[in-house]
């Protein structure tokens, strides 16, 4: 059948995410996405294309599950191993839940970007740990300081949904952190301040910041803490003066 109505009725944008939620013929959600050449069409729940490996909602559900069959029998998880094409086929099916988290947060569904991206950080885990093959064992973690950060993103954008700026700093933070962590352990933490998605991150957390109810009380012991940081004992005693002063 010919796309070029279908295609012509909704044009590509270059340089945009364009995307939409319609109804399938079934009457469930479907995500579409816009590309280059064509749609993309994107289940919002399950593997995005609809398929089911060997039963289980995807790759990953199955080999964890092999895993765990692994470890009951032989106590541990030593000698369990996914070989090339598995780790292949692993890489593959990410790509299908990328597009759809991308796709879910421009459509602001944050909670799918935030089990979507908690998914795929599953795949860089059993691949990193179980892999035959160094390569294997390795090329996905480029994209995990990526994923860590649009996972924040999404936690923070649903906290703010709910009215919970609060909430939103705190996810922010956690993100920053483990992306710290990510850092140290490769070896490239003076890199750290330049990454993109740690740029990301921060100038969201500063855009937040003005927004939050700061209390008296919550300012003062900030400057306690950092008086008494650069052992400035002085100005310490005088802040612990002033909060034991202040009336609830």
């Amino acid at each position: 059948m010919d796309l070029s109505k279908t295609l012509d009725d909704w044009p590509y944008e270059p340089g945009k995410i364009n995307v939409r939620l319609i109804e399938g013929e079934d009457g469930e959600p479907r995500i579409q996405l816009r590309i280059d050449l064509g749609i993309m069409q994107l289940r919002t729940t399950g593997r995005p294309d609809g398929v089911r490996p060997n039963g289980y909602e995807s790759l990953l559900e199955y080999h964890e599950a092999r895993l765990d069959e692994h470890v009951e029998n032989n106590g541990s998880a030593s000698g369990f191993v996914l070989t090339e094409d598995e780790c292949r086929e692993l890489r593959e099916e990410a790509v299908q839940y990328y597009h759809r988290y991308v796709c879910e947060m421009v459509l602001d569904e944050f909670e799918g970007v935030v089990r979507d991206t908690s998914r795929n950080l599953r795949v860089l885990d059993i691949c990193t740990k179980h892999a035959e093959t160094e390569q294997d064992r390795a090329v996905l973690e480029q994209f995990r300081p990526y994923i860590v950060m649009m996972r924040a993103r999404a936690l923070a954008s649903q906290a703010l949904k709910d009215e919970e700026p609060k909430a939103a700093i705190h996810a922010l933070d956690d993100g920053l952190e483990i992306l710290r962590g990510y850092f140290s352990e490769t070896g490239q933490l003076e890199t750290f301040d330049e990454s993109s998605e740690v740029q990301i991150l921060k100038g969201m957390r500063e855009a937040l910041t003005p927004k939050l109810p700061v209390s008296q009380g919550g300012e003062l012991r900030s400057r306690l803490k950092q008086a008494l940081e650069q052992e400035n004992y002085e100005l310490a005693a005088i802040l612990r003066d002033e909060l034991k002063n202040m009336k609830d």
